[in-house]
Formats: structure tokens, C-alpha cells, sequence
């Protein structure tokens, strides 16, 4: 009996490209602009290196003009100011996972294997990059907490122990004064990303609003004007007798991203004696990439391998801030729900 076999349908190249298309068309992220390809990323991935320096110039302080005079030279000069540079880090990210066509099979019958295939593929590598931005977060604002004040957090749940009333859970007074932490940059904010417990808290409230998108075909939740993505692996902490959520608030383009392309990008091999010689294929995808948050260096203080596993992204040492506050934009909020 002839089967459909994955060395059959796809074409490297063709699949590739076309995984990539659609992990692009299926972001959330991406959509709402907070994560923004960036040419000079993808450039630097097409060198060697594990890491990026990326220097810039600071902005000019705000030292206040000088009064203009008549005085003569070297009786009342003026005092010139300087720029200063900074130097931000970003990391090379290499992935790639496998799947095998006997767990396939089942799925790709009665349709186009191609379309079947891809679109499982683009599916899983969109929600993996998801959770390595969360992680990364999750790591910029512990060094946050650790090293700059918690200027970019507000918290407003319990301690410990208790019974959460409304100050300490998501509402919009909590937003607000969340928004405040970026100070005068704080309309700048394009999306936010929350918990399922969260998001019903702010669907009880009537804080959401469904509007669909632009086929028409789908209904994307917003908040304030504010893209919402709802993702059940957002940061929940148990303490005693509660749970801490966090909610990260993003600015346009606050995570840049570079695309590179590993030496080979899709493989498909083929183990001729498995299932008792019945034969086995596998499809590997492999991905090479910069998911950076902007102003936030990456230190390389605590890592194992080559690239960051998504613990290594979560650890504090491995950020720290060097843009100003106002230039970063990002905020957390964590609540008791």
C-alpha cells in the first residue's frame, strides 16, 4: 500500500522559507509591533560570534542653556557639554527540534501534507518563541527588582497570606499607575500580555473589548487600546495562600529581531531498519535568531551551552539595564489576579 511520506512533500528550501512566512503571519507579538525585525540583527547573525555589542550615543543631558553675554574670551566662557556612549549586548539564539512521520501520519490524511505539515511546524515555533521572549522577561525585570529600584514595576498583590481585595488584583487603576513608571513615555505602549486568570478577572470587569480583525475573521481582544495576548505561561508565583501574576506592557518595537539561516535549515532522514524495517522518517527544523529587548544588555554571566536555554533567559545575572528608564519600553504589573 503506498503512503505519503514527508521526503515526499517537502522541498527544504520551499519549507523553510514558507515556515518562516507563517510563524510571522501567526504572531501575536509580531502583529501588535512590539517585536520588530531588525536588519542590523539579522545582518550580525550572517557573522561569527555567540554575542553582539551594539554601542550608542546617550542623549544630551538636560544641563540648562546658558544665558548669552557680551563678556570677552577667557572672562565668562561657556563650559561645552559632553556625549557620552553606551553599549548594549545582544545573544544568538540556535534552535531546532524534530518530528517523526509516524506521528504524522495519522494528521495528514484526507489533506494537503504540505500545507498540514508547515503549518504544525510554524505553529510550534511561534508559541517556542513566545515563551523565550517570556523567559527573557522574566530575567529583565528580576534584575529590575535586583539592581534598579523596581522602577519598572508595579505591585500591587499581597504580601502573603490573606484575602486579595480589589487594590490588589488587575484593574485599570493598577494599569495606570503602571503606565506611570515609564513616565512621559508611557503613551508609547502598543500590548500587553497576561495570564487566562487575569485576562477573566479583566473580562469580568468589562475591561476587554473583541474586535475583530482584518478578514473579519477573528476576534482579538484588546485592553485600552492595547493588543492583549494571553499566555498560561506568564510568570504565576504561588506565596502563601495566593498567587502573584505578572502582566508584561510592551511599547512599539520594544524586542528587536534578527533572522539568520543556519547551514542547513531542514533535513529529512530516513532510518531504512526501524519498526522492524517498516522504515522511519524524520523532518528537522532548525532556527538561528536574535530576540533582544532593547536597552537591555545581555551580560553571558550564567550559561551552559552555545545558546541560552529558556532557564538561563529567566536568570537575573544574565541582564542588566543600560538604556534610561524612560527609553525602555517595558512594564510589569503583578497582581493577585
Amino acid at each position: 500500500m503506498a503512503a505519503t511520506q514527508i521526503a515526499n512533500v517537502v522541498v527544504p528550501e520551499v519549507f523553510t522559507s514558507y515556515v518562516q512566512l507563517l510563524s510571522t503571519e501567526k504572531s501575536a507579538f509580531i502583529q501588535s509591533g512590539v517585536v520588530v525585525e531588525d536588519p542590523q540583527f539579522s545582518e550580525m547573525l550572517n557573522g561569527g560570534g555567540r554575542t553582539f555589542n551594539m554601542p550608542h550615543w546617550e542623549d544630551l543631558a538636560d544641563t540648562e542653556a546658558n544665558v548669552s553675554s557680551d563678556a570677552l574670551v577667557g572672562v565668562s566662557d561657556a563650559v561645552p557639554d559632553l556625549i557620552t556612549s553606551g553599549q548594549d549586548i545582544s545573544v544568538r539564539h540556535n534552535r531546532n527540534h524534530s518530528w517523526s512521520s509516524a506521528d504524522l501520519a495519522g494528521q495528514l490524511a484526507g489533506s494537503d501534507p504540505q500545507d498540514a505539515i508547515a503549518n504544525r511546524v510554524a505553529a510550534y515555533w511561534v508559541r517556542q518563541e513566545q515563551s523565550y521572549l517570556i523567559n527573557t522577561l522574566e530575567g529583565v525585570f528580576a534584575d529590575n527588582l535586583a539592581n534598579d529600584s523596581s522602577d519598572m514595576i508595579n505591585d500591587v498583590a499581597l504580601p502573603a497570606g490573606g484575602t486579595p481585595t480589589a487594590v490588589n488584583l488587575f484593574s485599570a487603576e493598577a494599569f495606570i499607575d503602571t503606565q506611570q513608571t515609564m513616565g512621559d513615555a508611557m503613551d508609547n505602549l502598543v500590548a500587553c500580555a497576561m495570564h487566562s486568570v487575569v485576562f477573566s478577572r479583566a473580562k469580568k470587569n468589562n475591561l476587554i473589548d473583541f474586535i475583530p480583525d482584518s478578514r473579519g475573521e477573528v476576534d482579538i481582544p484588546f485592553f485600552q487600546g492595547l493588543r492583549v495576548i494571553v499566555d498560561d505561561g506568564m510568570p504565576a508565583v504561588a506565596n502563601t495562600g495566593n498567587v502573584d501574576y505578572t502582566t508584561y506592557f510592551f511599547g512599539a518595537g520594544s524586542i528587536g529581531r534578527g533572522t539568520g539561516s543556519p547551514k542547513v535549515s531542514t533535513e529529512i532522514d530516513r532510518f531504512i531498519l526501524a519498526g522492524d524495517g517498516g522504515g522511519q522518517e524524520v523532518l528537522v527544523n532548525r532556527r538561528e535568531f536574535i530576540l533582544h529587548p532593547r536597552g537591555i544588555q545581555w551580560t553571558d554571566t550564567t550559561i551552559a551551552g552555545q545558546s541560552p536555554d529558556n532557564s538561563e533567559l529567566a536568570t537575573t545575572a544574565n541582564w542588566d539595564r543600560v538604556f534610561d528608564r524612560k527609553l525602555i519600553r517595558l512594564a510589569a504589573l503583578v497582581t493577585n489576579g
